[in-house]
């Protein structure tokens, strides 16, 4: 029997994870996806909020504030790209002016630091490309942006490095409480563990009903985003939000840690949890509230288009509790925004929780959180010279786009979670991400991650598993013993 499981590999089941690799336990991660950050984790705003819109007392409040610090500490712990650039809320009318003023007593509440009230003149200063409709702006200097997946990714991977065990292709179907804690069937694995945490996102509820009386319901939200080019990237320099509503914080207008520019999303409630579909209808109220914000778009620059699920349930705030009549059985359920922000700060809470249902929690001699990547384009001539010099797969281009090469997608097969996918790779490597988003490079990621991981191409997905991309070799390929070559 193992100490805890945690169910679902997002963002909040891998903090928990690194969390609690530094003490002398057994933890089982159970991910049902065939990789890390499959889920709302690799499908959101990438935004580290500051921590002014949360209502004070709350544990968003006190965790999106708490979070904000620890993520940008962790990101330079863990080589996770992190940009502090702040944000500003708009204000477009006298009623906006209030939510604004509003929203700054609220964040000076909640212990934000720097917030500051701008005047249309100013607030068009720092962001010439805006409206000129503006009223006035709430200028945050902490919020910032980051890689979302590569965050989740670092922290599973810290954590495996350190002990703890990860299945993927993992779906949890039963749970039963046996003497000492609880049998989890997940998939064809049967786990036995003493204590469970679940961070199952939009499915929490489901997972949580397994052991315990019903206390939340998931109404899931779906929310739409453009993702531009890089020749919109700096057509602002902060996250530029309007003001929230009931439905959240809006449409919002970013770069990214990447260099591109995001817009959205929406929210539109769906029944289905896993319902990531992009609409018209969606991305034409995307388009027509941003313009409110930003004018001059060009979307003729965009190069994706793509859709997350928040997690909102019949509870405002998050749930992180244990269950009731479910001892050492932790939710942490109702994770929406600010839940990035707040991901290692929610993971604390967890083992807190943890250690008062009776969880020992003696620290490791040593726990190893060193974690480098190499980033090709990123070296000085000479560095790449010597690298090559070294590993000449280094020097093979694979996406043009990005310039990720060879030797970067092979180091993420060699590294603690191995990519079995093309989005694998691009979500460790950044090939696939650019202006043709895999286009080019999309075959050539296919047969080298075949190659090395020993498969046939036929065997290698888009991303989860069932997302095929080649469905047979040819026969004139199978007569030849060819690996590569395929039907579709």
């Amino acid at each position: 029997m193992v100490d805890v499981t945690i169910i679902g590999c997002g963002v909040i089941g891998a903090a928990t994870a690194f969390a609690l690799a530094r003490y002398d336990l057994s933890v089982v991660l159970l991910e049902r996806e065939n990789d890390v950050a499959d889920g709302t984790t690799k499908a959101n705003s990438a935004i580290i909020h500051a921590g002014y819109d949360p209502e004070p007392g709350t544990l968003m409040a006190r965790l999106n504030v708490e979070g904000n610090r620890m993520v940008k500490e962790l990101a330079r712990r863990l080589d996770v790209p992190c940009k502090e650039i702040g944000s500003m809320v708009l204000a477009f009318d006298e009623g906006d002016l209030g939510t604004i003023r509003t929203l700054y007593d609220r964040g000076v509440q909640n212990g934000v630091p720097g917030l500051r009230l701008l005047s249309a003149e100013e607030a068009l200063a720092l962001e010439p490309n805006l409206s000129r409709e503006v009223k006035g702006a709430l200028l945050a200097p902490s919020a910032a942006v980051i890689s979302p997946w590569e965050f989740c990714l670092a922290l599973a991977e810290t954590a495996v490095k350190n002990g703890v065990q990860l299945f993927l292709n993992s779906p949890v179907t039963a749970i039963e409480r046996i003497e000492g804690g609880y049998r989890i069937t997940a998939g064809e694995r049967v786990v036995e563990s003493r204590m469970v945490v679940n961070a199952a996102g939009v499915h929490a509820d489901r997972v949580h009903d397994m052991v315990a009386p019903h206390a939340f319901t998931t109404h899931p939200s779906r929310g739409e985003y453009y993702l531009m080019d890089k020749s919109q990237g700096a057509l602002v320099g902060h996250v530029i939000f309007q003001c929230p509503n009931a439905d959240g914080k809006g449409v919002l207008v970013s770069p990214t840690v990447h260099g591109n520019l995001i817009v959205g999303p929406n929210a539109e409630p769906v029944d289905d949890g896993d319902d990531v579909a992009v609409t018209a209808g969606g991305l034409a109220f995307v388009k027509r509230q941003a313009a409110r914000s930003v004018p001059d778009i060009n979307y003729r620059e965009s190069i994706r288009n793509f859709s997350g699920v928040r997690a909102v349930t019949d509870r405002p705030d998050f749930i992180i509790e244990e269950a009731a009549g479910a001892p050492g059985f932790i939710d942490l359920g109702g994770i929406k925004s600010p839940g990035l922000s707040s991901a290692p700060a929610i993971a604390a809470e967890a083992v807190k929780l943890l250690a008062r249902a009776g969880l020992a929690l003696n620290e490791k001699p040593a726990f190893d959180e060193q974690r480098r990547r190499v980033r090709f384009k990123e070296l000085s001539s000479r560095e790449k010279a010597a690298l090559i010099e070294k590993e000449p797969a280094y020097g093979r281009v694979i996406c043009r786009c990005e310039t990720i090469t060879e030797g970067e997608i092979l180091a993420a097969v060699r590294g603690p979670i191995p990519p079995v996918s093309i989005d694998g790779v691009k979500r460790r490597c950044g090939s696939g991400m650019g202006r043709c988003q895999g286009g080019f490079c999309g075959p050539r990621v296919q047969e080298i991650l075949a190659r090395a991981l020993g498969v046939d191409q036929c065997e290698i997905p888009q991303d989860t598993a069932g997302s095929r991309i080649l469905t047979g070799r040819t026969k004139q390929s199978a007569d030849n013993g060819e690996k590569g070559g395929a039907g579709v």
